[in-house]
């Protein structure tokens, strides 16, 4: 396996910089996607999930900060965005201060401008390396469903189930553990991201709309354990073949 198949997102509001980037990238064999502010690199890291993120910090729209902040603030589960890709900042603020904040907010290196092309493809190269082990976002099986996160698709016996965001951020929830009753507090933080929890109704009115979707054929998936929460799969009964 080599790096070179590698997605590689370039946020650059500078049309030179951007375009030399690219470039670079795109003949030594990355996938190069490209963004100059802050909105779209946002939504590309959400529909495209790249591999790894070179970030300016000097964005047109919001600082860049704000889109690394945001990126490592996402869940993994209701949100699309990963929030263990690397990223590598390259701008112009290269004061220890800026660095600091900038490693504060979750950047795993940093290259000050001017910079030059071997060095940066040589970290990215390094980065990739030393993350490509945490890929979580694998494809999950759990009796006749199968999970793809990356893509948020739903298959039941080959066939595609349509669910909402928040429907299928509890599925993806419930299915890493299928067998393990999920507490109604810990679905209520992970998949709603709840503080104060109180009085709802939320976690059984998606729950049911879950297992009424998944239960077209007869299968017993989301099953509700009596004053504790949910699992995904009923122990006693197995899921039909």
């Amino acid at each position: 396996m080599t790096d070179d198949a590698s997605t590689i997102l370039v946020v650059e509001d500078d049309t030179a910089t951007r375009t030399f980037l690219a470039d670079n990238l795109t003949a030594d064999g990355y996938e190069v996607l490209v963004s100059d502010c802050a909105r779209d690199a946002l939504r590309l890291l959400e529909t495209r999930a790249p591999d790894l993120l070179l970030l300016d910090l000097g964005l047109p729209d919001r600082p860049g900060l704000e889109v690394l902040r945001r990126l490592r603030a996402a869940d993994g589960v209701a949100s699309r965005m990963d929030p263990g890709t690397p990223v590598l900042v390259l701008t112009g603020r290269g004061d220890e201060i800026d660095r600091l904040r900038g490693f504060a907010a979750g950047a795993d290196d940093y290259v000050p401008k001017p910079f030059g092309y071997g060095e940066v493809r040589a970290r990215i190269d390094a980065l990739l390396r030393r993350c490509r082990g945490r890929r979580t976002l694998g494809r999950i099986r759990a009796g006749a469903l199968e999970i793809d996160p990356a893509a948020h698709t739903v298959l039941l016996r080959g066939r595609q189930v349509v669910l909402s965001q928040k429907e299928f951020a509890l599925l993806r929830v419930l299915a890493a553990e299928p067998s393990r009753v999920w507490s109604k507090d810990e679905l209520l933080r992970t998949v709603w991201g709840y503080q104060s929890l109180g009085r709802t109704r939320t976690i059984d009115s998606h729950a049911c709309r879950l297992r009424r979707k998944l239960g077209i054929d007869g299968d017993r998936f989301v099953v509700n354990v009596w004053g504790v929460g949910y699992r995904l799969l009923d122990p006693v009964l197995p899921v039909a073949a």
